[in-house]
């Protein structure tokens, strides 16, 4: 009885694994011709996270391109806070979904739109840098997260902050 009970079980999961490996076999072939057309590597493939089902080639990717990726604010007092738009467009094929923006340090903050921005559409992302305990040159990067190739992006922030005089003069004038 044991017998036949395990040939069941062994031919049901044979049966579910071919079903399996048909649909396997079709999702393989659609990748197959998309490699074929394109010349690229299956690794390089990736989902198209707006429709699941499509796989998207380096070439129909969404891309970002910033308009500047470095913004430099000069000299400014420690305690200023400075604020930079950075402008971009999707150059690609798909929509562009950033899922995600990441200063270097807390005093690097950025702010990006949520919804996704379809090709040829343009973004802005703000960038804002607090200064406050920070002296001398400062390179600060933000990291954009999204369904690109490759999937981070880093934008920079750079300047000089001088120490503020007036702090400096009550500092002087508490020691004496």
């Amino acid at each position: 009885m044991n017998k036949y009970f395990a040939m069941l079980m062994t031919a049901a999961l044979l049966l579910t694994a071919c079903g399996e490996a048909e649909e396997t076999n079709k999702t393989v072939a659609s990748v197959e011709e998309v490699t074929k057309e394109d010349g690229i590597a299956n690794s390089s493939l990736m989902h198209n996270p707006v429709t699941a089902d499509e796989v998207v080639s380096p070439e129909t990717a969404a891309k970002i391109e910033f308009v500047e990726e470095v913004f430099d604010f000069g000299e400014i007092t420690e305690g200023e806070v400075v604020e930079h738009i950075f402008k971009f467009k999707n150059t690609g094929e798909n929509p562009l979904i950033i899922n995600n923006a990441k200063g270097s340090c807390g005093c690097t903050a950025p702010e990006w739109p949520r919804s996704p921005i379809e090709p040829g559409g343009e973004g802005e992302m703000k960038v804002k840098f607090n200064s406050k305990g920070k002296n001398g040159k400062q390179d600060k990067t933000v990291t954009i997260t999204a369904n690109t190739l490759p999937n981070t992006t880093v934008i920079r922030v750079v300047g000089a902050v001088i120490p503020d005089p007036n702090k400096e003069a009550e500092a002087a004038a508490e020691t004496e």
